[in-house]
């Protein structure tokens, strides 16, 4: 049998965090990377946090990195 190959793309994108009530998949907010100084303070706050996955694409990304 041979090995499960993990999608590089997908394991650079997101973080997959287990734990005992479950899976949760991170991932990292968009438009982080410049532009920034036009947007409002709220929308630069926000823009720190990582966002979780929703529950569609779960599934796809746990199927494309199955050893993280």
């Amino acid at each position: 049998m041979p090995k499960i190959k993990t999608h590089g793309a997908t394991a650079k994108r997101y973080i997959v965090k287990r734990s005992k009530k479950g899976t949760k998949i991170m991932k990292r907010a968009d438009g982080q990377d410049h532009f920034n100084a036009r947007q409002t303070g709220s929308t630069r706050r926000n823009k720190r946090r990582d966002n979780s996955i929703k529950n569609a694409m779960k599934k796809n990304i746990t199927h494309a990195v199955p050893n993280y």
